[in-house]
């Protein structure tokens, strides 16, 4: 019963803040054209249930400068300052619920990440994987990117073991405050997160989930 309670919250939740908030959505998106140029949204393929790849859509917050040789520069030095109060805000995440209404996305459960760290998690991290990914999760209210990648993933299994329809009514709850508070947007000197480059194990995500990766590569990385 949870789970069918849970995707009619996430559909009318989704559906009533994309109306809702349309006004909003239209003035971020020309500010963020008018600084950063088109596109206005950021498209990259991320993991979803089992660790299936699905495009997240998220407002642009960097911009697209690059170094003598061609390449993009590090993130800090392409955070814009319009991305920088779009994160704070959290209004980056916005364009997020047009994937709660396709069904990639819920309301609340572990954030997807990128595609690379599928192989690299152990087989107790990669449970994050067994339920939908969300806007925002036990691991978001309790630090974000303040903690570090072992905590964050621990936070993410304890979801996974004891969701329930009030735990997801309190994340969701309790994410307002921390949206106000603006708390934990980034790790100490970086722009959000350090890469997550996994650790040494014998056995990982990588050798028992080979179908979510091969259909990940066989995608545009960009959508």
């Amino acid at each position: 019963m949870y789970p069918v309670i849970k995707r009619c919250i996430d559909i009318v939740v989704a559906g009533l803040g994309l109306i809702v908030l349309s006004p909003l959505l239209a003035i971020v998106a020309v500010a963020v054209w008018m600084q950063m140029g088109w596109p206005v949204m950021f498209q990259q393929m991320r993991p979803e249930l089992n660790g299936q790849p699905f495009c997240m859509y998220k407002f642009r917050t960097m911009s697209n400068k690059q170094d003598e040789q061609g390449n993009l520069l590090p993130d800090e030095q392409r955070l814009t300052s319009l991305g920088k109060f779009l994160r704070k805000t959290s209004l980056d995440e916005l364009p997020e619920l047009f994937n709660v209404l396709k069904g990639d996305m819920s309301l609340v459960g572990p954030r997807p990440l990128l595609m690379q760290y599928l192989e690299r998690y152990t087989l107790e991290q990669a449970r994050r994987h067994e339920v939908k990914p969300g806007i925002t999760g036990w691991a978001q209210i309790n630090g974000r990117n303040a903690i570090s990648w072992e905590e964050k993933f621990a936070l993410d299994i304890w979801y996974v073991d004891n969701r329930s329809f009030w735990l997801d009514i309190k994340i969701l709850a309790v994410t307002i405050g921390k949206v106000f508070q603006r708390e934990g947007i980034s790790a100490r000197g970086e722009a959000t997160m350090p890469e997550f480059m996994g650790v040494y194990k014998q056995e990982t995500y990588n050798e028992v989930h080979q179908s979510a990766l091969q259909a990940a590569a066989v995608k545009d990385n960009n959508c």
